[in-house]
Formats: C-alpha cells, sequence, structure tokens
C-alpha cells in the first residue's frame, strides 16, 4: 500500500463527520522570532499566523476548538478571544511537551461537554497557509479508513530537525521519530511528520494516559500516542500533503518572511484566475481579507490591506496603499495613501493624496494632487482638485472647492465642522473658519478668510483694498539687489550696478 497524498481525495469544504473537537497548540515561546511579540501574533497577509490557524480549524465546522496557551499568556488569550470568541482557551501547565498540552485540553473538553467521543484534530498555530481542504481531507481520510490515528506529513529534500515517519511494509505508519532520537538510518527519510493528526479520541485519551518523558528531551511526546494505539491494534496511517507549504512553520523572521511571500502570491494568483488584472505581481500585496471585483486593474505598487473592497472597472495604483477603503465601480485611484474611506463609483482620487477615515468621495467626485481630507463628505460631481485640506466638513454636490483652501476646522480644544452647499465656487486660498456654513450656489474671493456665514447666491469677501507702498525696498532694502535693480527700472533715478545676488546659507552634504 502506497502513501496516500492529501491532493488525491476529495477536497469539500466540510467533512461529512463533523470533528468533535480540534485542538490548536499555542503555549510556546518561539524565542528565535527575537521579539516582544508572541511568534503567533506575527501577521503575514493581514491576519496573525494564530488567526490563519483558527480560520483552517473553524473550516472544519468542528463541535468545540480548543486554543493551549502559555508563553505571553494574557497577550494570546485576548487576542484569540477577539477573533473567535467560542475559542475554549486552555492553560498549558508546567509539564512539557505537546503531549501534555494537548493533555491538558482533552481535559478541559471532557469537563465542559463531558467525554468527548469521535474525531479529534490536532494543529499547531504557526501553520499559516494550512488550508480547511487539506484539514478536511485528513479527517475524511481518518474516517473513511476507520484510523486510530491519522497524520498528516510531508516529503522533504532536508528533513533536518524534523520528526521522521517510519512506514511498515503495508504503508501503515508505525511510528514518528524525534530527530535528536533517530538512528542514522532513520535520518536517511524523508518524509517527515507535520505534527497535524486526527485521533480517535478514546484513542488519544487512552495513549496520552500511557506516554512517559523518557526522550532526550525529557518531554512528553504526542508522538508516542501512535506507537501505543499501533501496540494496541489501532491502524495509524499517513496522509501526504503535496503542497509542503502547508505545513511549514515560521520559526524566525526569515521564515515569516518567506512564508508571507508565499501567501501573497496565492492570493494574486487566486483573484488574477478571478479575473482581476494585476500588472506586477512582483510590487503588489493583498491581504486575505480583501474583496475584489472582475475587471479591476491594480498598477504596480498597490497594496490592499484590511476590509478594502474594490468593484469592476476600478483602477488602483500605480504606488498606492488602501486599507479599509471602498472603491466604487469605474473609479481611479492614483498614488493616494487611504484608510477608512469610501470612494464613489466614477470618481477620481490623487495623485499624491491622503484620505483619512471618515472620508466618503461621492460618485464622479474628485480630490486632486497633494490634497488631505478627513471625516469629511463630499457630493456627488464635486471637486477638490489639489493643495488643500478638508476636515470636519460637509460639501454639497457639483462644488468646486479652488487651489489652496484650508477648512480651519480646530480652535485649539475642539473640533468644528464646515457645510458647504451644492453648486458652490470657491477662489484659490480661500480658508473656512469653522463652524460656518456656505449656501448653495455662493462665491468666495480670492484669499478670502470665511469666518460667518455666506447665504446662498452670495459671494463672500474678507480682502481690503490693494495699497501700494511707494519706493519701499529704497527705504527698507537699501544697496540690495531689489533696490538697484527697482532703481534700474524706475525713469529719472540713479542706476547704480547691479550687485551680485546675496550669499546662500551654507548647505548641508546632499542637500539640493
Amino acid at each position: 500500500m502506497s502513501p496516500q497524498s492529501a491532493e488525491s481525495t476529495t477536497t469539500s469544504q466540510r467533512p461529512a463527520d463533523r470533528p468533535a473537537a480540534v485542538i490548536v497548540l499555542a503555549a510556546g515561546a518561539g524565542t528565535r522570532m527575537k521579539s516582544r511579540t508572541p511568534k503567533i501574533l506575527h501577521t503575514l497577509g493581514g491576519r496573525s499566523m494564530i488567526g490563519h490557524a483558527l480560520a483552517a480549524a473553524r473550516g472544519l465546522e468542528p463541535h468545540d476548538l480548543a486554543v493551549v496557551v502559555r508563553h505571553e499568556r494574557d497577550l494570546v488569550a485576548g487576542h484569540v478571544a477577539g477573533i473567535d470568541p467560542q475559542a475554549l482557551l486552555v492553560d498549558q501547565d508546567d509539564v512539557p511537551g505537546t503531549g501534555r498540552a494537548v493533555q491538558v485540553a482533552l481535559d478541559a473538553l471532557d469537563a465542559q461537554r463531558g467525554t468527548v467521543e469521535g474525531t479529534v484534530v490536532v494543529t499547531y498555530g504557526d501553520v499559516p497557509l494550512l488550508e480547511a481542504a487539506t484539514l478536511t481531507a485528513l479527517v475524511e481520510t481518518h474516517t473513511r479508513e476507520h484510523n486510530a490515528v491519522t497524520v498528516l506529513t510531508a516529503e522533504l529534500d532536508d528533513a533536518t530537525g524534523y520528526g521522521r515517519i517510519v512506514r511498515a511494509d503495508d504503508g501503515t505508519v508505525v511510528g514518528i521519530v524525534e530527530h535528536k532520537d533517530a538512528t542514522d538510518a532513520q535520518r536517511s527519510i524523508r518524509e517527515v511528520n507535520s505534527g497535524i493528526y486526527a485521533f480517535d479520541a478514546a484513542v488519544l485519551r487512552d495513549g496520552l494516559g500511557r506516554i512517559d518523558a523518557g526522550n532526550a528531551q525529557g518531554e512528553l511526546y504526542l508522538t508516542d500516542v501512535l506507537g501505543i494505539a499501533r501496540n494496541h491494534g489501532g491502524r495509524v496511517a499517513g496522509l501526504v500533503v503535496e503542497d509542503r507549504w502547508q505545513v511549514e512553520g515560521a520559526n524566525d523572521r526569515v521564515q515569516l518572511a518567506h512564508l508571507g511571500a508565499e501567501l501573497n502570491r496565492r492570493v494574486l494568483e487566486r483573484w488574477m484566475r478571478a479575473g482581476v488584472s494585476i500588472a506586477d505581481p512582483a510590487s503588489t500585496w493583498i491581504e486575505v481579507s480583501v474583496q475584489l471585483d472582475e475587471d479591476v486593474t491594480l498598477l504596480p505598487g498597490t497594496q490592499l490591506c484590511g476590509t478594502t473592497t474594490v468593484a469592476r472597472d476600478a483602477v488602483v495604483g500605480p504606488d498606492t496603499t488602501l486599507t479599509d477603503v471602498a472603491v466604487g465601480e469605474g473609479a481611479h485611484v492614483v498614488r493616494t495613501h487611504g484608510s477608512g474611506a469610501r470612494i464613489g463609483s466614477g470618481a477620481s482620487v490623487g495623485p499624491f493624496t491622503y484620505l483619512r477615515p471618515g472620508t466618503v468621495l461621492g460618485e464622479d467626485g474628485k480630490i486632486g494632487a497633494f490634497y488631505e481630507t478627513k471625516n469629511v463628505t463630499v457630493g456627488r460631481g464635486s471637486k477638490l482638485s489639489h493643495l488643500g485640506y478638508a476636515g470636519d466638513a460637509e460639501i454639497g454636490e457639483y462644488t468646486n472647492i479652488g487651489c489652496g483652501n484650508i477648512t480651519a476646522n480646530y480652535d485649539g480644544v475642539d473640533k468644528h465642522r464646515t457645510v458647504i452647499g451644492s453648486h458652490v465656487r470657491t477662489s484659490s486660498n480661500t480658508v473656512f473658519v469653522a463652524p460656518v456654513q456656505v449656501g448653495d450656489g455662493a462665491y468666495t474671493g480670492a484669499g478670502a478668510v470665511i469666518r460667518k456665514d455666506v447665504p446662498a447666491g452670495a459671494l463672500g469677501l474678507s480682502v481690503v483694498a490693494q495699497r501700494n507702498i511707494p519706493d519701499w525696498t529704497a527705504e527698507k532694502r537699501p544697496g540690495t539687489g531689489s533696490d538697484a535693480a527697482a532703481r534700474a527700472a524706475t525713469p529719472g533715478t540713479a542706476t547704480p550696478q547691479i550687485p551680485p545676488a546675496e550669499p546662500q546659507e551654507p548647505q548641508e552634504s546632499g542637500q539640493s
């Protein structure tokens, strides 16, 4: 009997026989990560490693899910509770080893539900690419073959450090030997233990009661349960996963980066096959929670994060980062950094635009170059084209906000709102000192500082008549190049030689 492949079995998203429980082991310290953040809380694809593990486990729709914690217990427990409130948190005690971790979890499940019966799946919190379909194949194989234990395995070119799968002539698994306890012959085996299992609950409970710490590490090995089960007449089988990435763990930041890149490659491939055009996959990053429609185009340097959604025919990029942003159908977003914003269909944003949370841009609207917005609603067809700031504001439909306009929303203590109506035209360098309202169809003059409400259809002005002071340069800047140039341009005055330009302040090296 040859080893069976996970890819050769059915990959439906739900096994016919739901497992009684899934136990996720998440108690390790992860010291090689060299971080104050627990290893399993490090993220890739916008989700923590334990978050990926829980998503795969929940894909099995188990009756119960337990997570074993220890290192930085409160941080890990709080994170798990936030993403999966129904998960049972179990504390591992001072007894080391995976066997002990599973034992305390099974005891806790027994105490919560009564004696657990059926299939129990054991997996890890640091295998972020593991898929629910692979766990489903494991459970279905376990159930179909009436196994006592089924272990998920992989074949590696370099198996150093991994527990080796020792098989009998009929292809069943005799046992698992940890690398440090293996003989030279056993170390030549390329098939390794992933640490992911399906157990019959009664077999697991009995085996855990029989294991001991008589090994090089002085730990209670979960792997010893397989030999015990076989010795008591149980069938122990292995299911080879051909996609080794699914059982790769991240023990340091190098491995985390490799896994992150592979995850991103898979996400991009999935979206391209779903009808999204990605001009440069090498510079495009999409987190797992992002949603895209067909005929979306992503240009180089695009990063889509969080709950970002992009509708059909929209174009995002180049050089754009969006987090929790909704982009409407046919919108264009160019060289923009945005978070917590909504962009209407047919709207355009950028280049060099900063959309802060609470920005809502209506259909066919525009927020243009070098603009910052925050907590602002911009109506259909309205334009904020360039060089300005709009915060805590409401702008109506088909209004044009001129270059250099600013809503002065903060008085040093409180924030105040500016309300600008529809079909308003504001001139360059207008400042709205909130709270203030501008009525429909109103205008403002260039350089106006609007401190009072402007009625509908009115022109708001705050400038005084221009006054010129003759000979100011000669009086205030005598002997300068400006003075000489002014005298040369004024008939009837002496025309001295124009001196060279005043020396500039010395620049630091590298300045332009």
